[in-house]
């Protein structure tokens, strides 16, 4: 009787270490399981703090307002002093309860922040301000075009698109290059027609005339 019970002992003995195995993953020690999860953790901690919060964009819209630009200025829970505007011939919005606001060569961003600065200074208690874009200032072409003048600005436009809205080059216009001159700038630029060229709001493109 006393052998078979050694025997029983020593067999469960032996077994041990094998059940212990079953409650880690194989080739793995709890305190290498332990350790991996920390570091899986703090993984997902650094993967987090370098995304960002949710819904911020990297890109920012850097676009100056300009005279004629109309926006839309949308104040939290103040339907009264929300609504569209244009900056006028000054560079300045005028709206309700805080008057004329400087909008020339500033962003939206800034001036949103602008008015949100001015309205809790003794009128609203924490605003929430936003602004849109709804049109931009007209651009100019002249020159060698069909018919020159002042058309309306949309996004994504080129030289190429605006010649098109001036109803095409003149048999003497020059296609090789274009002369551009950005609104709030002094001095033109001649750069090289390419079918990416963009427009921006308030230019003025001017065609030239070809050598014959």
């Amino acid at each position: 009787m006393k052998i078979l019970t050694l025997i029983a002992a020593i067999a469960l003995a032996g077994c041990g270490p094998a059940l212990a195995g079953q409650t880690s993953p194989v080739g793995s020690t709890p305190a290498a399981t332990s350790a991996a999860t920390g570091a899986a953790a703090r993984a997902g901690v650094t993967a987090s703090a370098q995304a960002g919060p949710a819904g911020v964009s990297a890109a920012t819209d850097d676009y100056r307002l300009g005279v004629a630009d109309k926006v839309r200025i949308l104040i939290f829970d103040e339907p009264s002093l929300s609504g569209e505007f244009l900056v006028n011939a000054n560079g300045k919005l005028s709206l309700p309860l805080i008057g004329d606001v400087e909008a020339a060569g500033v962003t939206t961003t800034a001036l949103a922040a602008t008015i949100q600065r001015k309205l809790a200074d003794g009128y609203l208690r924490e605003p929430r301000v936003s602004i849109d874009v709804l049109t931009f200032r007209p651009f100019y072409i002249l020159g060698e075009v069909n018919k020159p003048g002042e058309y309306p600005y949309s996004s994504g436009l080129t030289v190429l698109n605006a010649v098109a809205t001036a109803e095409g080059f003149t048999y003497r216009a020059s296609k090789k290059s274009v002369v551009v001159k950005h609104a709030g700038e002094a001095d033109e630029e001649t750069v090289p027609l390419s079918p990416d060229l963009r427009v921006r709001p308030g230019d003025t493109i001017r065609i030239k005339e070809r050598l014959f």
